[in-house]
């Protein structure tokens, strides 16, 4: 009796099932991360992902993507995670460099045919990133999310068509006597002043380099600022490079409040430089995170300085010129006063109900009155004008209980220190 053959082949089948739930988990993160740190993404796929097959599925499953129209977040975080793998050695032996390489490539010359065309390509962060990866800087990346980096505007310096790695340079030629070229040829083609123009060149392109690669650095500490206190070494490399990181703006007004809560030394040369640009939407943008600051001594920090600042900016209301200390005066002191108080009063209440058990109510009270009177110290605020003093005559006889307080309500009864 003839028997069927049967053929077993669980071995490859079995790995695929085991395979195919790691991969749709890889994919769900991937759609879902974008608003995590990329090192903390990164640091979720080495978990989801046994190390033994980390390499295929970044091959299968990540790879990719660098050449698909998929959302620009997605195409970030996968050149963040292909570099990540093998951070802790250098980039040029890890073995994703050459697909990083042919993206940077590919979509630094799409970014650069848009821009021929005068128009900005969505793409344009991307190649930074990529840019990044490539010259060893990829940790700089690591902290923000790929939808912060997606989002954020780039210096026309460090746009795409201006991005080169070392690697695209061709070698210098060689201007000595080589002995064993043939001695015509070498008379030929060997030109004094051409060899000196092509150094010169050399040394433009590298100066050119430098510059690009301060910039990014000074970009990479301006975001990070949001999130840390930079120490006084990064402040000091920030802040020569302000000026071209503000024209036109690398960060939103979204970005500013927890950047004035860690900085507020950087916030004052920031706002004074976007406050001297006029772009399409004015002043009045970054006026308004003014007013809505909470009462914290890095909020009166920045508001003091704006406050005494004599730079000359265009009025955009009148067409002629005013002072940054004149514009925050009238367009944000008494705004933020009023938010403030409300900051103040939703505390005291928070206190009352038993929702917070710190001291933010008291502290709050006792600044924003030590603040008013420097104010009227230094003339900026008349303690005579019920317009500019009503709000703060109520809230410091209702709070006289603290010294601060007690002593501010005695100079706008009196006019009188």
């Amino acid at each position: 009796m003839m028997q069927t053959a049967t053929f077993y082949q669980p071995p490859m089948a079995a790995k695929q099932t085991a395979v195919d739930p790691v991969r749709a988990s890889v994919g769900h993160l991937l759609s879902r991360a974008y608003s995590l740190p990329c090192s903390t993404a990164a640091q979720a796929f080495t978990q989801l992902v046994q190390p033994i097959s980390r390499f295929q599925v970044a091959l299968d499953a990540l790879m990719p993507l660098l050449e698909t129209n998929v959302e620009l977040t997605q195409r970030i975080l996968v050149s963040y995670i292909l570099y990540s793998l093998y951070a802790p050695h250098p980039i040029a032996i890890n073995p994703f460099k050459s697909v990083l390489f042919a993206s940077f490539i590919r979509e630094r010359d799409l970014a650069t045919k848009v821009a021929n065309s005068g128009g900005v390509s969505e793409n344009e962060q991307l190649v930074w990133v990529l840019w990044k990866i490539l010259k060893g800087d990829g940790n700089d990346i690591g902290p923000f999310s790929p939808s912060t980096l997606a989002r954020s505007p780039l210096p026309p310096q460090l746009r795409a068509a201006n991005l080169t790695l070392e690697e695209e340079a061709p070698p210098p030629r060689r201007a000595r006597f080589d002995p064993f070229e043939d001695s015509d040829a070498h008379d030929s083609k060997f030109n004094p002043s051409e060899s000196s123009d092509t150094l010169t060149a050399v040394e433009i392109t590298t100066e050119r380099d430098r510059e690009r690669e301060k910039l990014s650095d000074a970009m990479t500490l301006l975001l990070a600022a949001r999130d840390r206190v930079l120490t006084l070494s990064e402040q000091r490399t920030l802040f020569p490079l302000i000026p071209q990181l503000t024209s036109p703006p690398m960060i939103t007004s979204v970005d500013l409040p927890p950047l004035i809560a860690n900085n507020p030394t950087l916030a004052h040369p920031l706002l004074t430089a976007l406050l001297s640009s006029i772009g399409e939407q004015g002043p009045f943008t970054y006026l308004d995170v003014l007013k809505r600051l909470p009462p914290t001594l890095p909020s009166f920090d920045l508001l003091g300085r704006l406050l005494r600042d004599p730079t000359m900016i265009p009025d955009v209301t009148t067409g002629g010129r005013t002072t940054i200390a004149d514009l925050v005066r009238i367009e944000v002191l008494g705004w933020f006063t009023h938010e403030a108080i409300r900051w103040l009063d939703k505390a005291e209440q928070d206190e009352r109900d038993g929702l917070i058990s710190d001291d933010r109510f008291a502290k709050g009270v006792q600044n924003l009155c030590r603040f008013y009177t420097s104010l009227i110290k230094l003339g900026i605020v008349d303690p005579a004008s019920d317009a500019d003093s009503a709000e703060m005559v109520h809230l410091a006889l209702r709070n006289s209980r603290f010294e601060e307080a007690n002593a501010l309500y005695r100079v706008l009864a009196t006019g009188k220190f």
